[in-house]
């Protein structure tokens, strides 16, 4: 039996890149397919175009498996709202939502404008939270709960040059899935999420990527089938990262500390300094 079996699988930004791959392998799987994307540039800047969900929609279907193409705006609630109903509409429920829809508007932090920062994280941060809560009510009426999959980044846990609106709505976004995991965790979704570094459309004009040819989507398409599938069991609140063949997970943590005798434990700010190595070592 297939890993997704009889599921309904909700993709977003499905058009291209690690979205189709994600949409293509679910689709092998056995899972019934939302292919999300409403096309335009990788901006987000042109006007809606189903032509690259269709083309999503037509690869699956001539390999025999069922999709649909939906065009819904996910950085807003009414949009997130349309495409689980969608999905529901036409297959009755929805088992799994993969947030993977993004954009890019790179430039410095004192160069970066409002609308540039404001756009970005209302597809990467606020997109991820008005569909995974779309989707969380609606799995809720059923039985045998839901699996999330969220997209985070490296440049999310680390910071990247150029990046600042980027690595701040992937950064939320790191913090979203930990806190929908406690949340969730009794409603039976879990929530995970991959942080991938892979030559898509989105990003294969960056100065990285250019010659390499062994950080592919295919790499990272595995990741996302074991989280969505019955393999993950009750995993949850995990980072799962992959870069071409290398596979790690990112994780918060906290060093040792050191405590301060007397003084009924107040710091002062040069006995910080004095003991800043101690304080920092994990």
């Amino acid at each position: 039996m297939s890993l997704l079996e009889g599921k309904v699988a909700v993709i977003t930004g499905a058009g291209g890149g690690l979205g189709r791959t994600y949409a293509l392998l679910f689709a092998r799987e056995g899972a019934r397919v939302v292919v999300n994307d409403m096309g335009g540039a990788r901006d987000g800047t042109g006007a809606s175009d189903l032509a690259f969900a269709n083309a999503v929609v037509a690869e699956i279907r001539e390999a025999g498996g069922v999709a649909i193409a939906d065009g819904s705006d996910i950085s807003t609630a009414d949009g997130a709202a349309a495409l689980i109903k969608n999905a529901i509409g036409t297959f009755g429920y929805v088992d799994i939502l993969v947030n993977n829809a993004g954009i890019l508007r790179d430039k410095t932090f004192l160069k970066m404008e409002e609308a540039a920062w404001e756009a970005v994280l209302r597809v990467h941060a606020s997109g991820t939270f008005f569909c995974s809560q779309a989707f969380a009510k609606a799995v809720m009426t059923q039985e045998g709960g839901g699996r999330i999959v969220n997209t985070t980044s490296v440049s999310g846990m680390l910071g990247n040059f150029g990046q600042s609106n980027y690595s701040a709505a992937k950064a939320a976004i790191y913090g979203l899935t930990r806190t929908m995991s406690i949340e969730l965790q009794k409603h039976k979704i879990t929530v995970n999420a991959i942080a991938p570094i892979a030559k898509t459309r989105l990003t294969e004009d960056l100065p990285m990527f250019q010659g390499v040819e062994t950080l592919t989507a295919e790499h990272v398409a595995p990741a996302a089938l074991f989280l969505a599938s019955p393999l993950c069991g009750q995993r949850t609140g995990h980072v799962l990262a992959v870069a071409g063949a290398r596979m790690y997970a990112f994780k918060v943590v906290e060093s040792a500390g050191r405590f301060k005798d007397g003084d009924g434990g107040l710091w002062t700010a040069q006995e910080i300094a004095d003991n800043w190595e101690s304080i920092v070592r994990t």
